[in-house]
Parts: C-alpha cells; sequence; structure tokens
C-alpha cells in the first residue's frame, strides 16, 4: 500500500511537470487526453488516481515506460540545479526585460483578472518575442468581437506596461484589466470632470462610450503592435458607414456636453 501511495504521488508530480515542460494549460494537456481539466487539477494535487489507460496514454505521449512515470521523480532528475519549473521561470525573468512577451490567449482572460499578478499564474501561459522589441514589459492579448472594428476578432494586441493612469495619452488605444469588466481593449478618454474617472471608447460606434472609476482599474497596457490572420479586416458598407456617420455625430455632441 505504502509503495502505491509513493508511485502515485509521483504520478501526479510527473503530470505537472511533464505539462509544463511543454507549456500547456491544465485545458489543453486534458484536451489532449480526452478528458476533463478538473481531472488534471485532481491528479496534479493527489486529489485522485490517474487511471491506467491515462497513464498510458501520456507513458507514450512522452516516450516514457509507466515506470518511469510512477517510480521516478522526475523533476528532480531533470536537473541536479533545480526543477524544470524553477528554471523557467529563472529564465522568463532574466530575459523580461529583453522584451519577452507573455501571451493571455481568450480562453484564460477570466483567470487573468484573479492570476494577472501570480507568478505560478503567468507560467501556464506561453511566451514569445518579437525582434522589433527590446527593453520593456510587454504582454500579448487576445480579443474577441466586433466592438474594436476595422481591428478584427482574434487578433492578439501586444501591449506595453504603463505603471500609472497619468502617463495615457487620450484617444490612444490600451488594454484595461479592471475589476469589473476584466480584460477589454478600447480607447481611453482622460476626463477632466469628474477626474476619478476615465472614459473608454470603442472603434465601432455602434457601442456606446462608458465610464469607469480609475480605482476599478488594475493594469494599464499601451496598444505598440496588432498581430492579426492576413486577410482577415473586415470592410465597411456603404450603409454601415452613413450609420457610422451618424452615431459619431451623436457621440460626440454628447461628449461635449459632458465638457461643458
Amino acid at each position: 500500500m505504502q509503495l502505491n501511495q509513493l508511485a502515485m504521488s509521483f504520478a501526479g508530480k510527473n503530470l505537472r511537470f511533464l505539462r509544463k515542460q511543454r507549456s500547456w494549460t491544465q485545458e489543453e494537456f486534458a484536451n489532449k487526453l480526452q478528458i476533463k481539466r478538473s481531472l488534471i487539477g485532481a491528479y496534479e494535487e493527489e486529489r485522485a488516481e490517474p487511471k491506467l489507460e491515462v497513464l498510458e496514454i501520456i507513458s507514450q505521449m512522452f516516450k516514457l515506460s509507466l515506470d518511469e512515470l510512477l517510480l521516478k521523480d522526475l523533476a528532480a532528475e531533470a536537473n541536479d540545479k533545480g526543477s524544470y519549473l524553477e528554471q523557467r521561470r529563472k529564465l522568463k525573468t532574466t530575459n523580461a526585460g529583453n522584451g519577452l512577451i507573455y501571451f493571455v490567449p481568450q480562453k484564460a482572460a477570466a483567470g487573468y483578472l484573479n492570476g494577472y499578478a501570480d507568478p505560478d499564474f503567468l507560467d501556464e501561459l506561453n511566451t514569445f518575442t518579437l525582434p522589433m522589441l527590446t527593453h520593456g514589459d510587454y504582454r500579448a492579448f487576445e480579443i474577441i468581437g466586433d466592438s474594436m472594428m476595422p481591428t478584427p476578432s482574434g487578433s492578439v494586441i501586444v501591449g506595453e506596461k504603463i505603471e500609472k493612469l497619468d502617463d495615457v495619452k487620450s484617444s490612444n488605444t490600451y488594454i484595461l484589466l479592471s475589476k469589473s469588466d476584466g480584460v477589454v481593449y478600447k480607447r481611453l478618454i482622460k476626463n477632466l470632470k469628474p477626474k476619478d474617472t476615465i472614459t473608454l471608447m470603442s472603434d465601432n460606434p455602434i457601442y456606446e462610450p462608458y465610464n469607469l472609476n480609475t480605482d476599478d482599474v488594475l493594469e494599464v497596457w499601451k496598444a505598440v503592435y496588432i498581430l492579426q490572420k492576413a486577410n482577415s479586416v473586415q470592410r465597411w458598407e456603404i450603409g454601415q458607414l452613413a450609420n457610422i456617420v451618424d452615431n459619431l455625430q451623436q457621440q460626440v455632441s454628447t461628449l461635449n456636453k459632458k465638457l461643458n
């Protein structure tokens, strides 16, 4: 019984290590194994024992024997200098000033509200670099929806960290993380009255601007690059353009009244 418990404890630890090695989220790993994401969490936290058929799939996937998966601490054996996770975190920290970009896909946006400052959550995210970006603190966010057309849904916005709202320039585009809205991509307008709010505007004028309390804002990222699929930009029809002009005129009139 003790041997079985030891083996299963290594199984859970090894599952986590192998998943991290491939930079997979629990959701991605679960999809590859065709099981529920909650089971991955249960296995890794040793609240449940992986079924034999799951272990066999993992063994084949990573070219390991069942004995290696069950009886060896793969993380400890990977490198005498430290675990893979520690090395990966150290590498990310070292490269953070050299333009390393954490990517927040749409499926991770909800969790980002709680995990944006959690190193363990950030380690779940994939990273990449762009040759035109060097020093700085960058993050990339996948946007969904048509509120910022003509920027198409599915585009990835690369943002540079803004430390203070005072550094925001009106009418420029930013990724905002707020307690009430989560992750949004908008144009920001700094308000004179009241001073403790900012106005968020969409590029698609069918969406009305709205105010957000500055105390609600957790992070601000200035949009520096937009990555999108080729031929994905939507074209406006004549009727749509006429409606856009009407909506813009109404919004300008409303903003002028607020400012006055």
